[in-house]
């Protein structure tokens, strides 16, 4: 069983591992967001889960998203979400932020996506 001290140790470890991580996460964060907003602006059953699930990480109350649907995307989306949304986790800006013309991009996705339903 370990002590107080250890468990402190540890913890103090594990975000030191994450804050030297924190580059190499927010560039392949950024590099897979680059990918897929180009994917999220086409029209195809895809790009609405992409389109969705970039809208729920500008704003998940108003544009929830079902974890579930990732399901339906191909391996290499799939893995570009997943490292959006690694990035996402300790944000350090808002995502649309990250892309050159977000707000009017992310402006157009909501119009694009924000109402259609899988």
């Amino acid at each position: 069983m370990q002590t107080i001290r250890e468990r402190i140790q540890d913890d103090l470890n594990r975000q030191a591992v994450e804050q030297a991580e924190r580059p190499y996460i927010r560039e392949a964060g950024i590099q897979a967001l680059q990918r897929l907003v180009p994917v999220a602006q086409r029209d195809s059953g895809q790009s609405g889960t992409v389109g969705r699930f970039l809208l729920s990480l500008y704003n998940g109350r108003a544009f929830p998203f079902p974890l579930t649907e990732l399901r339906g995307l191909d391996t290499t989306l799939w893995d570009d979400c997943l490292a959006v949304l690694r990035m996402d986790r300790r944000p350090e800006q808002e995502v649309h932020e990250y892309i050159e013309n977000g707000d009017a991009i992310w402006s157009q996705l909501k119009k694009d996506w924000a109402a259609r339903q899988n």
